[in-house]
């Protein structure tokens, strides 16, 4: 883990106690080490994790869906800085042949969802939410 710690796939603003647990922490490892990092290293500047892990009462009061790959700590919400920045990084992920379950681009690129499975098939999935 080079360019991302735990502490910060793990941090909430919500004032709720977000402990990730072992298997999540490995899940985040993974996903660091299998997309965040090699992203990062090819962007060459940094990337904001917004919501990484999420416990369910962190995940409830953020709005988060009841099945969501946060709460298993497979799935980071990222951006480069702005929308612009934001596409670029979204299509450099899809299109640079990394592994992953799901690419989502939030709200016109307000922040890309990005996941990986740690056991299981990766669908490679790119949505595009309003």
């Amino acid at each position: 883990m080079k360019y991302f710690t735990i502490k910060e796939l793990s941090k909430t603003n919500t004032g709720l106690p977000n402990v990730a647990t072992a298997e999540a922490i490995a899940n985040l490892e993974n996903l660091v080490e299998k997309i965040l990092d090699p992203v990062r290293m090819v962007w060459a500047a940094p990337i904001i994790v917004n919501s990484g892990y999420r416990s369910l009462a962190v995940n409830k009061a953020v709005g988060g869906v009841v099945n969501s790959q946060h709460l298993k700590g497979e799935a980071a919400d990222i951006t480069a800085g702005d929308a612009v920045k934001n596409r670029k990084l979204f299509e450099m992920i899809a299109n640079g042949g990394y592994d992953f379950d799901q690419l989502i681009d939030e709200k016109n690129y307000t922040w890309i969802h990005v996941s990986l499975k740690k056991t299981g098939i990766n669908r490679k999935q790119i949505l595009h939410l309003k």
